[in-house]
């Protein structure tokens, strides 16, 4: 009997992600690939998966699924929110950034997220999905990779690698990663940063950017002041990547993300670096973004740390038996033996 995992219910916008595809920019094709790629490598860590094994990406409110295979074993990462599993006519609560068994048959669902767009399921032993031009990302705009070239839809069934989890721990991330969006979001200059007026440049720094309602894996517009350019909009289209922000003639910027066009012809005023790029992937409509300009010198020495960081988070992760005595102790819970005289 082939393992699977069935959708019952999709979601607002689940689809399969992986690190992403490289190496065809040059052709059209974007990188794509997970929005957050720290709690995608997370979400694997927890199931005993390669770091770029691909993965269910849910945005903004989760699917429930139907897990057949005598045991799966998965986690939830991305978002504090818990997975609801029903099975035998009892359902328990799984909080996220833990793995758990499940078995045949059994429901997972999970509601809104609410303190997060963008959250990762990992399945251990992943999925059994074909790789398109070296990636099982999905790019909906181009109508390949992932299941079918779409977002998945009730009635998908997404076949497992594996039968069993066999005989795989139970694990837990110890130390839980930040979710909250940080103060200020670093960005290096853009490569034409010189298009812009200098009254502009200030107020990228100094202004308040609301997250429009435009916003998807492509991109997020943003509202705010209209920042001027010095002598028009139009550029001679160029490469782009994944945290340009480019601003075309209605002066809004527009942060654009995994699935964005290869090349532009606007101007573009920042790029988002590398290591914030995680927490734009998660942040909400509505949420105020502030922009905090560093060099590229800076932003290689922040990737540096946020990588050790990572790498930290990752060894911290330990079997669920170990860490509920650990913290028992941690906690005082055991804290005397008492006898009747």
């Amino acid at each position: 009997m082939t393992a699977t995992l069935k959708i019952l219910d999709s979601g607002l916008h689940t689809t399969i992600q992986d690190r992403g595809r490289f190496g065809f920019q040059s052709a059209g094709v974007p990188v794509s690939g997970a929005l957050d790629l720290d709690s995608l490598a997370i979400a694997n860590a927890l199931v005993g998966n390669a770091s770029d094994e691909a993965a269910l990406e849910i945005r903004y409110s989760g699917p429930t699924l139907l897990i057949n295979s005598d045991w799966s074993l998965m986690a939830l990462t991305g978002t504090s929110a818990s997975l609801a599993i029903s099975s035998d006519g009892e359902t328990h609560l799984l909080p996220s950034y833990r793995s758990i068994r499940v078995k045949r048959g059994s429901h997972i669902a999970l509601p809104a997220l609410g303190d997060s767009t963008t959250a990762y399921i990992a399945i251990a032993g992943g999925l059994e999905i074909a790789s398109v031009l070296g990636s099982r990302s999905t790019y909906v705009r181009g109508h390949f990779g992932g299941f079918q070239g779409r977002s998945l839809q009730a009635g998908d069934e997404i076949p497992l690698r594996s039968e069993s989890a066999g005989d795989r721990n139970e694990l837990v991330l110890s130390t839980l990663p930040a979710l909250t969006l940080p103060s200020s979001i670093r960005a290096v200059a853009g490569p034409q940063s010189e298009h812009f007026t200098a009254e502009a440049l200030d107020l990228f720094t100094s202004s308040d950017w609301r997250i429009g309602e435009k916003v998807d894996r492509m991109g997020m517009r943003l509202e705010g002041p209209k920042l001027e350019h010095r002598h028009g909009h139009d550029i001679v289209s160029d490469g782009i990547v994944t945290g340009s922000i480019q601003v075309p003639g209605t002066g809004h910027p527009i942060v654009l993300l995994a699935d964005r066009q290869t090349t532009g012809g606007y101007p573009k005023i920042a790029t988002i670096i590398s290591s914030d790029l995680g927490a734009v992937g998660r942040a909400r409509v509505r949420d105020i973004l502030r922009f905090h300009m560093v060099t590229a010198a800076e932003a290689q020495t922040i990737r540096q740390k946020h990588g050790c960081q990572q790498r930290q988070l990752l060894a911290a992760i330990a079997p669920m038996s170990t860490y509920m005595i650990d913290k028992l102790y941690r906690e005082n819970l055991i804290s005397g033996v008492y006898g009747n005289n």
